[in-house]
């Protein structure tokens, strides 16, 4: 097969008309442009467009990307990524690796964030050592490093503890 060809191929956007209404389990592994109205489950492998003035009512919908222009009720998890443009309505818990929600949209539910290799718990390691990794690295500044040697040459003039105030002082 020429690469011309095979590039159209890949390509393919399947659209659903303003008029199609469609109620069931829907599946597909290209790109799907819904202008109409869904009502059922979506399990897919590709990617969903709903229009400005389409509606998908699913119990469940499950896709690569999900790209939202009109009205989405139901529980979404896309791999890849999740866009509500101005002017959407998405009501129903999201999980994605990415979210991306415009001004003007209307969202009603939670959101899970997937997709990253490991957690990183910041408070879990003394500062110093942060900084300290971070001087190594090169990604702190000389100024950083300056501000460093400052606050190290205060010695005991800087106390370590709690603030106390008396009468007197206020």
């Amino acid at each position: 097969m020429p690469k011309q060809e095979e590039k159209n191929r890949t390509a393919a956007v399947v659209t659903l008309g303003s008029k199609t209404y469609f109620n069931g389990l829907l599946k597909f592994s290209e790109t799907l442009h819904v202008h109409g109205t869904i009502k059922g489950t979506i399990e897919a492998t590709g990617a969903l467009i709903v229009d400005k003035d389409a509606v998908v009512d699913a119990d469940n919908i499950s896709v690569s990307s999900l790209t939202v222009y009109g009205t989405v009720v139901g529980n979404v998890q896309a791999l890849d990524k999740v866009d509500m443009m101005s002017g959407a309505r998405v009501q129903g818990d999201v999980c994605a690796s990415r979210l991306r929600i415009a001004d003007g949209v209307l969202f009603e539910g939670k959101c899970n964030m997937t997709g990253t290799d490991k957690e990183v718990e910041i408070f879990s390691r003394p500062s110093e050592e942060i900084k300290a990794e971070l001087l190594r690295s090169g990604l702190a500044s000389s100024r950083d490093a300056a501000f460093k040697e400052d606050t190290d040459s205060l010695g005991d003039t800087v106390s370590k503890g709690d603030a106390t105030s008396s009468e007197e002082d206020i």
